[in-house]
């Protein structure tokens, strides 16, 4: 019998008044006895710091890439003790400007040493501080600096023209502009016009000190508020408190304990994906806690694994876009390689996945091909990586299963929300029959599902389908100043996630589908677009694809960005000419890529209705400079619609008038 890890800890509901059935109630097999307890000598993530601090004051803590002469060299570190004074002249400048305890400031850059700095120096006074995405437009800016009350703005140098440009809509309650770097004299004086004061990074920490009285922490107090617009685009405040973020960290630890893998003082961590993401905030603190080191990316994708290369981490987390794209790398290596190399590398894979299969651990599976064959992979990773997370969005089955087997770490997979202050399910190291799902819920989370009857999914069927519905320590109280947004996602203490999940039978969760990315077609058939284009990216032809239908048309299109390798191998056997641009937009290459992505939905499993009527071909990959996805790679459909609404308007002419494929 397959090992359980949940335990039943309440019983189904029929429907009732309205409300759908739901399904039993599940908790952790590690918490079966109730849920984890917090510390109670940790009151907010500060006590996380400051421990640090005192316990490994000469560990190496905040680390960057020095450059010289626009060339990035070797890291340069800062200790605890280095970062505990600045955080600490930081906080005491912040209480000069009479910004006192439960006050808000904003946090507006990439990650770097001087974000985690001013989110420490916030903590150590009891102030909340609302991060801003990197990449928000000018009128997100403005409505999160606003509707959070911001008093003071600490803005990284690239930066500071986007927030100059809605300094004149935000005096309401900004005080000062703090830059992460420098000041010129005309972006002062440009503020000032509007009683904004300005300092540089090092101004601020020489401002004269005073003795504050250090404020009385409680984890209910609110650490920060995280402002997401998911792919609405309608920004709405997370109110995060002390104690979700204190179990977010505490629950991290206990699933790695778990399975022998908890972070030392000798681990380091590649901080890149966004600390305006609650993901990285808790594996960041996470890591703090432990005296591990932090080293940041440059802030290009472009050497993302230079970086990784450079800093040799020991933890790395990424996004399933990011995965996709070194196994896209690896794949490609191995295909151009010699046949012999090919053939070595399929046999080595095949004979640890077959261990894997049976139960072995990774590192037990085949330590013979770890070193002659799959050690070059972890090298590519810098050479000292022990453990991989994926997050953000479902990591297809076949990525999961080569960085299990190739990568020489342990690889998890995970699942959260920012109201859930990062992960409620997490897959369980070295268990084979994880793979494709997001594990168990967390130590600190309940569990349930709740039919969805209009999309066929019900809680109570013999695979147990339904909304993923949560309750415990990590969740967030609220959304800032909306009451009604609350109590609309909440329903008898239960969270709402809006995502729809499937039970396995050895208790680990399977995220199918989104609530609310479902369309109908003229003809009465619902769509849920996520799996009809999980499907799609299934091909090797595809980099990105983004699916459109509504209720006024009867079939689907696409947006498709190909692989351009795959469409230059096209175009050798085809006899084309052009760039990659011009082959974009031929008519036999669109039809080509249609019919291709259309065999390998029917292969698997997509419906006569789901199967693409017409394609455009996009020769730029979807970014988030225009807007149309987030941070995390997740697709903005609303933004999508709008920027392709021409070529939307086109495909359904064409498809209509039966010109689409030649």
């Amino acid at each position: 019998m397959a090992e359980m890890f949940t335990v039943k800890v309440g019983e189904a509901t029929p429907a009732a008044g309205g409300r759908p059935a739901a399904g039993p109630v599940y908790r952790s097999v590690y918490a079966k006895d109730g849920l984890m307890e917090l510390p109670p000598d940790v009151q907010s993530p500060w006590d996380f710091f400051s421990g640090a601090v005192k316990k490994y004051p000469k560990n190496r803590m905040l680390g960057q890439r020095q450059v010289t002469d626009g060339k990035a060299g070797e890291y340069v570190w800062q200790t605890y003790e280095e970062v505990y004074q600045k955080v600490m002249r930081i906080g005491t400048a912040i209480r000069s400007l009479d910004v006192n305890p439960g006050a808000h400031c904003g946090i507006y850059g990439s990650n770097c040493p001087e974000w985690v700095m001013a989110m420490q120096a916030c903590n150590s006074q009891g102030i909340c501080y609302v991060p801003l995405y990197d990449t928000l437009g000018a009128n997100a800016v403005e409505f999160i600096m606003d509707h959070a009350e911001i008093s003071i703005a600490f803005v990284q140098e690239s930066k500071i023209k986007s927030i100059l440009a809605v300094v004149p809509k935000c005096t309401a309650h900004l005080r000062a502009i703090v830059s992460f770097g420098y000041f010129t004299t005309e972006m002062k004086k440009e503020a000032e016009k509007f009683g904004v004061s300005c300092f540089s990074w090092e101004e601020f920490s020489s401002m004269e000190k005073q003795n504050y009285e250090y404020p009385k922490k409680q984890k209910d107090d609110i650490c920060t508020i995280m402002y997401t617009s998911g792919t609405t685009g309608d920004p709405k405040g997370v109110i995060i408190t002390n104690r979700a973020i204190i179990a977010g960290v505490m629950t991290t630890e206990h699933l790695l304990k778990e399975t022998d893998k908890v972070i030392t003082e000798e681990d380091s961590y590649f901080s890149y994906l966004p600390l305006a993401h609650i993901f990285d905030q808790v594996i960041e603190n996470y890591c703090i806690s432990k005296g591990a080191s932090i080293g940041f990316w440059q802030g290009d994708i472009r050497y993302l694994m230079e970086d990784v290369q450079v800093m040799k981490p020991t933890i790395f987390c990424g996004v399933p876009r990011v995965y996709d794209r070194i196994y896209t790398g690896i794949n490609l290596k191995i295909q151009s390689g010699g046949m012999l190399a090919k053939h070595l590398f399929q046999y080595a894979y095949n004979y640890k996945l077959a261990n894997m299969r049976k139960g072995l651990k990774q590192h037990e599976a085949s330590p013979f091909f770890d070193k002659i064959v799959f050690s070059k992979i972890k090298e590519g990773l810098g050479g000292r990586i022990r453990l991989m997370i994926a997050g953000a969005a479902p990591l297809p089955g076949q990525i999961e299963e080569f960085m299990r087997v190739t990568s020489c770490s342990v690889f998890v997979q995970g699942y959260g929300l920012t109201e859930s202050c990062a992960g409620c399910f997490t897959s369980i190291a070295n268990v084979f029959s994880m793979i494709g799902t997001v594990g168990p819920p967390v130590t600190t989370i309940e569990a349930r599902l709740e039919s969805v009857p209009e999309m066929g999914y019900d809680a109570l069927s013999e695979t147990p389908r339904g909304e993923i519905c949560l309750r415990g320590h990590t969740l967030f109280s609220g959304y800032y100043k909306r009451p009604s947004l609350t109590e609309e996602v909440f329903s008898d203490g239960w969270f709402h996630t809006g995502d729809i999940g499937e039970w396995q039978p050895n208790g680990a969760m399977k995220i199918i589908d989104r609530k609310k990315n479902i369309f109908k077609l003229s003809q009465g058939e619902y769509v849920a677009v996520e799996v009809v284009e999980s499907a799609y990216m299934q091909s090797p032809l595809v980099a990105s694809v983004w699916v459109y239908g509504n209720s006024f048309e009867s079939f689907l299109v696409a947006v498709v960005v190909p692989e351009r390798q795959a469409l230059e191998e096209w175009v050798a056997t085809n006899k084309k000419a052009g760039d990659f641009a011009e082959l974009c937009n031929d008519p036999k290459a669109r039809g080509y890529i249609q019919d291709e992505l259309n065999k390998t939905g029917k292969k698997l499993g997509l419906r006569g209705f789901e199967m693409l009527k017409a394609v455009h071909l996009e020769p730029v990959p979807f970014s988030i400079e225009k807007d149309l996805i987030t941070p995390t790679f997740k697709l903005k459909r609303p933004q999508l619609l709008k920027y392709y609404k021409k070529c939307i308007d086109q495909m359904y002419k064409d498809a209509k008038d039966g010109r689409t494929a030649l």
